[in-house]
């Protein structure tokens, strides 16, 4: 296997001024997922899995949370893929939903398998896991960061298989104003009773014998 990488991608020339050294945003929990998919994807093995690690942080002055948020895995040729998950290089857990609304002035109002977000395959194939809906509610003020991906282009599919669905954000102010659509990546002030409501990917599909011919 050889690979080719432009200079620069994930290659950057090292510099003695530690200034002038390129930096790495999400190195370790975007990035990493990403790869993984494209060389299981470049070998044929794996459809996509949800490409992102749905970054989810929240505070104010007096806190600070943060946490990572399952999805979708890809299928393979011989298995499904598993529904909410933490997929490829991630190595952490979700606070349990009694720990954080004990120790945060926050509620969690949906926590749920987002049925149908994995890609279909019929005939043999094999379905990408399905993402989940999580859904927050503030009871204080806060400053809350998003960094996401696959909310512009969906995780593929393999043999025929079809993409899983793509992420989205959604901001739901307490004043029910209409609900806003917010980019993947985003920062946002929240009041008391807004909501924030997050829909992970879900997995690539691998398609079976007949799809692929």
């Amino acid at each position: 296997v050889e690979l080719i990488i432009p200079p620069s991608l994930l290659n950057p020339p090292a510099h003695n001024d530690p200034a002038q050294q390129a930096a790495v945003v999400g190195g370790n929990v975007e990035v990493s997922q990403r790869v993984v998919d494209v060389l299981l994807g470049a070998l044929g093995v794996t459809a996509a899995s949800q490409g992102s690690m749905n970054n989810f942080v929240f505070g104010n002055d007096t806190l600070g949370y943060y946490e990572t948020i399952c999805g979708g895995a890809g299928a393979t040729a011989s298995a499904d893929g598993a529904s909410a998950v933490h997929t490829h290089m991630t190595n952490t857990r979700m606070t349990d939903v009694e720990i954080l609304e004990q120790r945060y002035p926050v509620r969690v109002e949906r926590f749920a398998v987002r049925r149908g977000s994995g890609g279909g395959a019929w005939h043999g194939g094999r379905r990408g896991g399905d993402g989940v809906i999580r859904a927050i509610r503030f009871l204080e003020p806060m400053d809350v960061s998003l960094l996401t991906q696959r909310r512009g282009v969906a995780p593929f599919g393999l043999n025929g298989g079809a993409p899983g669905l793509r992420g989205m954000n959604v901001l739901r102010k307490a004043d029910g104003d209409e609900a806003q659509t917010l980019d993947a990546l985003a920062q946002v002030r929240v009041e008391p009773d807004d909501v924030i409501e997050i829909h992970t990917p879900g997995g690539g599909a691998f398609g079976g014998e007949t799809e692929r011919s």
